[in-house]
């Protein structure tokens, strides 16, 4: 093989090892994420009485909610806790239905993921669909009138108060 030839061909194996430990790098990357955000690590239902549901997001507008538990639970001893169970809602008809049940007690069935994404939500819970919604108890009995706002008619609190009786 003269010079030409040598100068002209690649420098042996090494393009070839590069080429493929970047294949198999970027194989690794794509398999790691897949796994990470989009593979369901498990699903379930969750019951509770529905705290909110929001909107918020800086870039990625998504709807969040948080449902209280009944029972309590803590990681330290001698302090107590409410469950809280915080999730993000994928469909925009199930965030809608789920605003209008605020206070009731709903049955919200879920998928978790290893990691959240920021076009899915704040939370690795994703909330996918309402099994049912049940109105608590005594809440419509209970109903109050809204109240209007009262200011005293004297600098003094006391009395302020007293006129207001």
């Amino acid at each position: 093989m003269n010079e030409q030839e040598k100068a002209a061909r690649p420098h042996g194996k090494w393009p070839k090892i590069r080429n493929l430990s970047i294949a198999v790098l970027v194989l690794v990357l794509a398999l790691f994420i897949g796994f990470r955000f989009y593979f369901p690590y498990g699903e379930g239902v969750k019951t509770g009485q529905l705290n909110y549901v929001v909107r918020k997001g800086v870039i990625f507008k998504t709807f969040e909610g948080k449902l209280i538990q009944t029972g309590f639970w803590t990681n330290q001893p001698g302090k107590i806790q409410s469950n809280e169970f915080n999730f993000s809602i994928a469909d925009k008809k199930i965030a809608d239905s789920l605003m209008r049940a605020g206070g009731q007690m709903v049955e919200l069935h879920y998928v978790e993921y290893f990691g959240s994404l920021p076009w899915r939500g704040h939370s690795k819970y994703v909330v996918n669909g309402i099994v049912n919604i049940t109105p608590v108890i005594g809440t419509e009995a209970q109903a109050l009138p809204p109240v209007e706002a009262v200011t005293p008619t004297s600098s003094n609190p006391i009395e302020g108060a007293a006129a207001i009786q």
